[in-house]
């Protein structure tokens, strides 16, 4: 499952940007648009980074919207 999932990740684009806001600012967008797709893959920029790595951010705002990290690769991830 999450293999076919990894690469229907691979061609989507970004459609949730993490910036200084941090994840808080995201959340309830993230939220609706997991309702209408099955994949989203957001980017964290580096204002929101700071000393957390993408992982780290990634597993949080995963944690947040009851949604699964599928990959992160680079400064995006892929949540389902």
């Amino acid at each position: 499952m999450s293999e076919e999932l990894r690469k229907q990740a691979h061609d989507l684009d970004v459609t949730v940007w993490v910036g200084k806001s941090g994840i808080d600012a995201v959340v309830d967008e993230l939220a609706d648009q997991l309702d209408d797709r099955e994949l989203v893959k957001i980017k964290f920029l580096r204002s929101a980074r700071g000393t957390d790595d993408t992982e780290e951010l990634a597993a949080e705002l995963a944690e947040r919207v009851d949604a699964e990290v599928i990959e992160t690769r680079g400064h995006t991830a892929v949540l389902h």
